[in-house]
């Protein structure tokens, strides 16, 4: 537990740096971009199809009985825009996840491992493809799963447990590869990754207890006006980005920590 509190203290003053802020930017642009093209265009259309789906099969009033019995029944009139953002939600965060590990990880590791541990070899056991597959396979099942879990917003302390530990594996599966494609070989990330799977899903858990908050600001959000939604959409994108950012420095010293122990021999914390 020792090398999980020493990465977060460094990970924490690494933050907020000027170039860590500018690193941020990239993605976020993106993000922005992406996304305010997309709830432009598309968002309208999504709450009109989901408006003639539950009218053409009767969901309204399924819908609604099933919010009474849970006491709850005020929240029926938001049915559909609730579930749009939640359909939503998931590939957001997906795109924000793919664009930090593609664009802003490889900064990262370059920035820790120059002026942290610039004598740790690299031997390079990763890849930009391998990075680029690993993360849109794992965001690709953390949407899936994501989504299968929807009935879990019935009872949101349940669903954002779930969301947190959905965000625990995807970035610690993610964020694990990207810390140490440059410098560890591939038998070295397979060892660090089974000695370390608790510490990294833990990094992981805090990180998505963190995560599921914009999300859960978003849904607040449309109990209030469905005018906010894109206003909040793009808010949350930017708490993504930097949670995605703490969290990508946080596995990086906690990798590079580990990598240099291990190759020293050194028992590992």
């Amino acid at each position: 537990m020792k090398g999980i509190g020493t990465a977060y203290r460094r990970a924490l003053r690494a933050q907020f740096t000027r170039r860590m802020l500018v690193l941020s930017g990239a993605p976020l642009a993106l993000s922005l971009l992406l996304w305010g093209a997309v709830l432009w265009t598309g968002l309208q259309p999504l709450l009109d199809w989901l408006q003639g789906v539950f009218t053409d099969y009767g969901l309204f009033q399924a819908s609604g009985s099933t919010l009474g019995m849970l006491g709850l029944g005020v929240f029926k009139v938001m049915v559909v825009p609730l579930l749009a953002i939640a359909l939503l939600l998931p590939l957001m965060i997906g795109s924000a996840l793919l664009f930090m590990g593609v664009i802003a990880m490889p900064a990262i590791e370059r920035h820790v491992g120059t002026t942290q541990y610039p004598k740790l070899e690299k031997k390079q056991g990763g890849s930009f493809l391998g990075s680029v597959a690993i993360n849109v396979g794992s965001t690709a099942v953390f949407a899936l799963l994501w989504l299968i879990a929807l009935p879990l917003y019935a009872v949101p302390p349940l669903a954002w447990l779930v969301q947190a530990c959905l965000w625990a594996w995807v970035t610690s599966r993610v964020m694990s590869y990207d810390a140490l494609a440059a410098h560890a070989s591939r038998e070295e990330r397979h060892e660090l990754m089974r000695r370390h799977r608790g510490a990294l899903l833990a990094i992981g858990l805090a990180s998505g207890l963190a995560g599921a908050l914009p999300g859960i600001a978003w849904m607040g959000g449309a109990l209030l006006s469905i005018v906010l939604f894109p206003f909040l959409a793009m808010l949350s994108l930017w708490l993504y980005i930097m949670i995605f950012l703490f969290a990508g420095l946080w596995f990086q010293y906690f990798c590079l920590q580990a990598l240099e122990e291990l190759r020293a021999g050194a028992p590992q914390a």
